[in-house]
């Protein structure tokens, strides 16, 4: 793997365990008793609401890569905790939409508050040209991570090592 491969590697395996421990630690101390994957769930319906897009329960569940039934589960929670809301459509009752609360927005807040914070303190560690190759790179990163999600379950285990 040669030595920056070793840098990289170590570098993404601890990076994205101390983010998410960090991001952890801040939500409890923000809001005790809500889970990443909740505040990640409330994260998706903020965004569906605030940028025109479909905040239908079965496209939420989509969107997450989750079952309406999962998703049915963990919108009665944040609701029962005040961070989400339900309301029928009007034009088509059957159709369930899913609403942030105000309790619902300000956790979102501070979750993007979070992430703002992350991506300035590596943006101010970079000049501008770095800033656009580290940007190419975690392009690179995302799409073979999106490949890596796309491979059906059992595939994997038919390859030999």
């Amino acid at each position: 793997m040669g030595n920056s491969g070793e840098t990289i590697n170590r570098f993404l395996v601890e990076v994205f365990h101390e983010i998410l421990r960090t991001e952890e630690e801040s939500l409890a101390a923000y809001a005790p008793g809500l889970s990443l994957r909740e505040l990640h769930l409330i994260e998706a319906v903020c965004l569906a609401e605030d940028g025109g897009g479909d905040n239908r329960s079965t496209a939420i569940a989509a969107a997450r890569g989750v079952t309406a039934g999962t998703l049915t589960t963990a919108a009665t929670l944040l609701e029962r905790k005040g961070f989400l809301r339900r309301c029928r459509d009007e034009a088509d009752r059957r159709v369930v939409r899913l609403l942030p609360t105000e309790k619902g927005r300000r956790v979102n807040g501070f979750h993007a508050a979070f992430h703002r914070e992350l991506v300035e303190a590596v943006l101010g560690a970079l000049t501008p040209e770095q800033a656009e190759s580290f940007s190419a790179a975690l392009e690179g990163l995302a799409r073979f991570i999106r490949r890596k999600g796309a491979v059906p379950a059992g595939a994997a285990a038919n390859n030999e090592i």
